[in-house]
């Protein structure tokens, strides 16, 4: 490996959207071993275009990010088309960095920089390729997950690994703060990373199948309560979906109508009494709303209620009490 006095800047891009690239950036725009010589996130159009409703441009976490800071960074639409290879051939691009951007990589631009294409994956691949690796290990309970180092290829997460890094997943864990700490854990270790794959010639090892799964995108109606389903996967829900889509129900009230809410904190109890039909509410008061599910019960433990903020669903009570009897949710 070359000494210190002989190393040369190595030169990155930095490709990214989501907030999991916030402290990833932060750490290739601080660095002295790396040189940034750009950053880029995508561009998409929301609404369709007409005289009273203009085509407006999303705005990338990432992109909020460095506005926020005044730090550069270019908006694109297409990073595989020629303008863009050019680009990276006029700033002599060692390396490609990738994380949560949300564009497939073609053949030319994935072979363009001379050490490739490096990815940052939120899930210790082979589990869990795709776009929300995040959500799907707190949809299925794991106790671990972690970030993967990957060299890009055509295929979807299926390039091989250079290396990956491990977290415990915290009972109190969201989406949210699982995306953040999974964030840090890369930029502590992505300095290295680059470093080792140009310097030290690291190489990555293919990925085995045995074990591998697929995180499709998710959906603003995978959000929706269906209370004929385990307890379980509903207080997985309630974490996962946290930020996004969230998980929603509706609360019966006294006036015989329904009330959206969002279910942001729940608890799943492993018993439910003989009988109960699945949405049936069994208890509230100051621990929260006991619901019956497929099997289990749902405690309801914190409520974002429409128009409101978020609270105690035993807060939420108190000024909207439930009908008498058993009502269910819907």
């Amino acid at each position: 490996m070359p000494t210190a006095e002989h190393k040369r800047h190595i030169r990155a891009y930095f490709l990214a959207a989501g907030d999991i690239s916030i402290p990833i950036f932060e750490t290739l725009w601080s660095s002295t071993r790396i040189e940034l010589v750009g950053t880029g996130t995508q561009t998409k159009k929301e609404g369709v275009a007409s005289p009273d409703v203009p085509v407006r441009s999303k705005t990338t976490p990432l992109l909020k990010h460095c506005q926020k800071c005044g730090k550069q960074i270019e908006r694109l639409a297409n990073v595989n088309a020629e303008e863009f290879l050019a680009h990276l051939r006029e700033l002599k691009v060692d390396l490609l960095v990738v994380a949560s951007f949300g564009q497939l990589l073609k053949p030319p631009l994935l072979a363009l920089p001379p050490f490739g294409c490096l990815n940052v994956h939120a899930s210790l691949l082979p589990k869990y390729r795709g776009a929300s690796p995040i959500v799907a290990c707190l949809l299925n309970g794991d106790a671990r997950t972690g970030v993967s180092f990957m060299q890009m290829e055509a295929g979807l997460d299926t390039g091989p690994v250079y290396r990956t890094c491990e977290l415990d997943i915290r009972n109190d864990d969201t989406a949210e703060t699982l995306e953040q700490r999974l964030g840090e854990l890369a930029a502590e270790n992505i300095e290295q990373v680059i470093e080792d794959i140009v310097e030290g010639g690291l190489s990555p090892i293919p990925q085995s199948q045995e074990g591998a799964s697929y995180a499709r995108k998710i959906k603003k109606e995978d959000g929706f309560a269906n209370w004929h389903e385990s307890a379980g996967l509903l207080a997985n829900k309630a974490r996962a979906y946290n930020s996004w889509p969230s998980l929603k129900a509706m609360l019966p009230t006294k006036a015989g109508t329904y009330r959206n809410v969002k279910i942001t904190v729940a608890k799943a109890l492993p018993e439910c009494p003989e009988g109960s039909t699945p949405g049936e509410i069994l208890a509230y008061g100051k621990d929260g709303i006991l619901v019956a599910c497929g099997s289990g019960a749902l405690r309801i433990i914190r409520i974002l209620p429409e128009g409101k903020y978020e609270m105690d669903a035993s807060a939420y009570l108190l000024g909207t009490p439930l009908p008498s009897g058993q009502p269910f949710m819907k």
